[in-house]
C-alpha cells in the first residue's frame, strides 16, 4: 500500500530541510528521505568539519608566530586527536540540530533509507512505497575517484574518508591542486605533516587568473608545501616505507614517496542509483540532472536542487536553489538560476574571495575593460595584522561602468568580497562604491581606492 504525499524530498542536505519547512508551513504533506546523515555534505564532510579543522590549523600557526606579535611561549605541539574531536563535536552538533528540526516538523514524515524511483511519481524506500504530487531531488555528490594506474593497489583517502582519520600523516600526498586539495594541504602542513600537492595541469586552480594561481602557489610554498605541476602520468605503487606516487613532471624527482594519499580530483553526482530512467528524468554525460532556469527537470513535477544538478557545487548555491524553488512555487516570485552571480571562496590562509568574472573571462567577452589592483602590502589592516600576502583586483566594463568581477586574495578577502558582490546585485555602477565611505582600518575600505585607480586593460 503506497502512502501519498503532496511532496517528496530526497536528501537532507542544504536545500531539502528548508524546502520541507516552507512546504509544511504552507499546509503541504511532505515525505523527506535521507539514506545516511542529516545535513548532507556541508555538515558532515564539507564546510562544517573542514572549516573547524582550518580554524584549528590557523590557531596553531598563529601560536607559532607568537614572537612576531610580542608573545613569549614554549614550543607549540599539536594534539591531533583533540583537533579531530573538536571537529567531530561541531559537525555532530550540526547534524543533530538538522535531524531534530526535521523530526519535529509538523506534516513532515521522515524515511531513513535509500530512495529509488518506481515510476514518475512513485518511490520505494526499502519495503516502503510512497508517491508524491511533486518530487524534489537533493541527493548531492561524492568524491570522484580517477582511474589512475595502481590506484586499486594502495589505500587512499577522499575528502569524506579523511574526516575519519585517526593519525597525523607523516607525509600527505595530495592528488589535485584545486580548492579542496589546497585547503587540506595548508591545514595538514600546519598540523605538522610534510605535504606534497601533485597537479596534472601547468598551474594550481586553473579556473582562476594566472596571477591568482601564482600568488597562491607562493603562499603555500612559503609554508613548506611541495608543489608538483605538469604531472602528466600520475601512478601509484606500494613501497616498504609508504606509497610511491609517480609524477613524470617536467622537473623534479620522477616520484614522490608519502605515507598517505588524498584524492582531491573533483566530484560526481549521486544520481546513478536513483533509477531515474523509471521516472523519465534526463541526465547529462557526467550524470548531472538536467534542469531549467527554475530547477525543473524534463519531467514537470520533478525538480533537482544542489550538487546533483550541476548548476553549482557550493552550499550557498544549494541553499539558493531552495530559495528559487520556494519563490516560484509558493511566493509567486519568478526567481531564476540565471539571476545569480557566481561567487565563492578558497579557504586557505589568507583566503581568496571571488565574485563574477575572472579577468580572462572578461577579456573573452570582448568588452572594453577597466582594471584596478592593489597589493595587500598597501592595505593598512593587513599590515597591522602581519598578513600582507595577496592582492585585490576589480574588473569593470568601461562603457557601462558595471562591475564584472573581483578577486580579493588576502586577509578578510572572503568577507570583503561581499561589498563588491552586493553592488553587482544592485546593478549599480562602480562609482556607487567608489564614492562610499568605509570604516578604517578594514580591508573593505580599500575597495573604493582600487576603483579610484582603474586603468584601461592593455
Amino acid at each position: 500500500m503506497s502512502t501519498h504525499f503532496d511532496a517528496i524530498i530526497v536528501g537532507a542536505g542544504q536545500a531539502g530541510p528548508s524546502l520541507a519547512g516552507r512546504l509544511t508551513e504552507a499546509g503541504k504533506t511532505v515525505a523527506l528521505v535521507e539514506r545516511k546523515f542529516f545535513g548532507g555534505t556541508c555538515v558532515n564532510t564539507g564546510c562544517t568539519p573542514t572549516k573547524a579543522m582550518v580554524a584549528s590549523a590557523y590557531a596553531i600557526h598563529t601560536a607559532r608566530r607568537g614572537a612576531e606579535y610580542g608573545m613569549t611561549t614554549g614550543a607549540v605541539s599539536v594534539d591531533f586527536d583533540r583537533v579531530m574531536a573538536r571537529k567531530d563535536k561541531i559537525r555532530l552538533d550540526s547534524r543533530s540540530s538538522v535531524e531534530k528540526w526535521l523530526k519535529g516538523m509538523k506534516n513532515c514524515t521522515i524515511f531513513e533509507g535509500h530512495a529509488q524511483f518506481e515510476g514518475p511519481r512513485e518511490m520505494r524506500i526499502g519495503d516502503e512505497e510512497i508517491s508524491g504530487e511533486r518530487i524534489f531531488l537533493n541527493v548531492g555528490g561524492r568524491a570522484a575517484v580517477p582511474d589512475l594506474p595502481g590506484i586499486n593497489d594502495i589505500p587512499y583517502f577522499t575528502n569524506s574518508s579523511l574526516m575519519e582519520l585517526d593519525h597525523l600523516p607523516r607525509h600527505l600526498v595530495i592528488i589535485g591542486g584545486s580548492y579542496i586539495g589546497l585547503e587540506f594541504a595548508q591545514m595538514f602542513r600546519r598540523f605538522g605533516s610534510d605535504v606534497t600537492v601533485i597537479e596534472k595541469g601547468p598551474r594550481l586552480i586553473s579556473r582562476e587568473d594566472p596571477e591568482v594561481s601564482d600568488a597562491i602557489c607562493a603562499i603555500l610554498e612559503k609554508e613548506g608545501i611541495h608543489i608538483r605541476l605538469d604531472a602528466e602520468c600520475i601512478r601509484f605503487a606500494k613501497q616498504a616505507d609508504g606509497i610511491a606516487a609517480g609524477v613524470d613532471c617536467t622537473s623534479g624527482a620522477p616520484e614522490v614517496v608519502g605515507s598517505d594519499v588524498l584524492l582531491a580530483t573533483g566530484r560526481r553526482p549521486n544520481t546513478d542509483d536513483l533509477c531515474l530512467d523509471k521516472a523519465g528524468v534526463k541526465t547529462g554525460e557526467r550524470g548531472y540532472i538536467e534542469v531549467d532556469d527554475v530547477l525543473r527537470t524534463n519531467v514537470p513535477h520533478i525538480f533537482a536542487m544542489g550538487d546533483c544538478n550541476g548548476r553549482g557545487v557550493f552550499t550557498h548555491t544549494a541553499y539558493n536553489d531552495f530559495e528559487i524553488v520556494a519563490a516560484n512555487l509558493l511566493d509567486n516570485d519568478p526567481r531564476r538560476v540565471s539571476d545569480r552571480i557566481q561567487a565563492y571562496a578558497l579557504y586557505i590562509d589568507p583566503p581568496l574571495g571571488r565574485a563574477g568574472m575572472t579577468e580572462s573571462e572578461a577579456r573573452k567577452s570582448g568588452r572594453k575593460l577597466l582594471i584596478g589592483t592593489r597589493p595587500m602590502t598597501r592595505v593598512a589592516r593587513a599590515v597591522e595584522k602581519g598578513k600582507t600576502e595577496g592582492f585585490m583586483k576589480v574588473i569593470v566594463d568601461a562603457d557601462t561602468e558595471e562591475i564584472l568581477g573581483a578577486a580579493i586574495l588576502g586577509t578578510g578577502g572572503d568577507e570583503a568580497i561581499h561589498s563588491v558582490l552586493d553592488v553587482m546585485y544592485a546593478k549599480k555602477p562602480y562609482t556607487t562604491i567608489k564614492r562610499a565611505m568605509h570604516i578604517h582600518p578594514t580591508v573593505t575600505e580599500l575597495i573604493p581606492t582600487v576603483l579610484g585607480d582603474l586603468s584601461p586593460a592593455t
